[in-house]
């Protein structure tokens, strides 16, 4: 959950603007991105497969162990 305490003589366009930058940084929004469809828990297992295909392609083409 992310809190905001309102500065002494801080502006509400100030205060909002922390507010959408301490969202963003906790990952809310795209958490609620990822579960505004549902998606079948193979979907799930193939999206990670092939990101964890990527990762070791890119590593390996890098060099890194």
């Amino acid at each position: 959950m992310v809190k905001l305490t309102v500065r002494e003589r801080e502006s509400i366009q100030e205060a909002v603007r922390r507010f959408r930058k301490l969202v963003e940084r906790s990952g809310i929004k795209k958490e609620m991105r990822r579960r505004e469809f549902f998606e079948k828990p193979s979907e799930t297992k193939r999206r990670a497969r092939l990101r964890a295909e990527r990762r070791t392609k890119r590593n390996r083409l890098l060099g890194v162990v």
